[in-house]
């Protein structure tokens, strides 16, 4: 009988499958770091760009936030333009208004009646005056309200004075700056017959 020695064997096979199991091990390691670190490596390229991203919308930012400071000193000026504008056509109108308003009075006074006050305060008026008779001053009140500079013309006095000897009629007016404004009926009501 022959007697074969298969220990040897068998270590040598255990050795082998023992050295195959670490190379195996040793491979899913390096394998495994090499994943990891491509992963690693690819989550800090999207973290660089992500914040390369954000820098760049932040400077975006700062530069529309420029613009818009520069729009609202834009609209700054122009409500000043405007403001200074508004002014001015209404110191045009001021101009002109007064010396409309002294002519058209001028030309309402009829012979033998004299204005010796004339007041404005805002939109109202008063005038006081000297008349001979009571129908001049009636006149006088029709012919301002005839012109386009004064409305709603009221007698507030009308006393008989004396005036260096001779009977005369003090009067005092008031009235409003401008034409009246029309008003205009309701669409929606019916004419009245």
């Amino acid at each position: 009988m022959i007697k074969i020695n298969l220990l040897l064997v068998r270590g040598a096979k255990k050795k082998e499958t023992l050295n195959q199991q670490i190379i195996v091990l040793v491979l899913f390691l390096v394998v495994t770091v090499v994943i990891m670190g491509g992963i690693y490596l690819y989550l800090l390229s999207k973290i660089s760009s992500t914040k390369a991203a954000i820098s760049q919308a932040e400077t975006e930012i700062q530069q529309l936030k420029a613009k818009i400071g520069q729009i609202e000193n834009l609209k700054k000026l122009e409500e000043e333009v405007r403001k200074k504008l508004d002014v001015l056509n209404q110191l045009r109108v001021g101009k002109t208004g007064p010396v409309k308003r002294l002519a058209a009075l001028s030309d309402a006074v009829p012979d033998k009646v004299w204005v010796t006050k004339y007041t404005e305060s805002g939109e109202s008026l008063s005038i006081s005056g000297i008349a001979y008779t009571e129908e001049l001053i009636a006149d006088f009140m029709r012919n301002l309200e005839a012109s386009r500079q004064y409305s709603l013309v009221e007698l507030l006095v009308s006393e008989q004075v004396d005036v260096s000897g001779v009977k005369a009629k003090r009067f005092d007016l008031t009235c409003k700056l401008g034409a009246p404004r029309k008003v205009e009926p309701n669409p929606q009501q019916p004419p009245k017959k």
